[in-house]
């Protein structure tokens, strides 16, 4: 069952990760469409930060806690600034598909280590 929660940590993680490198290629549109939302244009390298390196720390489970609760807090910070028009049936979708996936980031978080993970390793070497 071990290698099932290894899955769902890629599964999740690897929407952030291609989705960080294609904004790494198409930098100008993505920090237009953030600033359509009133969303500054220095939160564009924070963002490809957190979109890039929390999903890597999560797929090989180094600081698993830390890293799948900072992308749950992203997501929904997410969904509240770019997903709200509700009357648009698939800006709802996309916002309940982002609350959906800050579940499974907080299900991660509050999971102890599992062995396909680094924290595992380093917490079984401490003990």
């Amino acid at each position: 069952m071990h290698i099932i929660e290894l899955l769902g940590r890629i599964f999740l993680s690897s929407l952030f990760l291609i989705e960080g490198i294609r904004k790494c290629f198409f930098q100008e549109e993505t920090i237009i469409y953030m600033e359509e939302y009133a969303v500054p244009e220095i939160l564009f390298y924070p963002s490809l930060v957190l979109e890039i390196l929390f999903p890597i720390l999560l797929i090989i489970g180094y600081k698993t806690k830390i890293s799948a609760s900072i992308m749950a807090l992203f997501t929904l910070t997410v969904a509240i600034i770019f997903h709200t028009e509700f009357h648009i049936q698939m800006e709802l979708i996309a916002f309940l598909k982002d609350v959906a996936i800050a579940g499974g980031f907080l299900i991660i978080a509050s999971n102890e280590p599992k062995i396909c993970s680094i924290d595992y390793y380093l917490k079984s070497k401490n003990h």
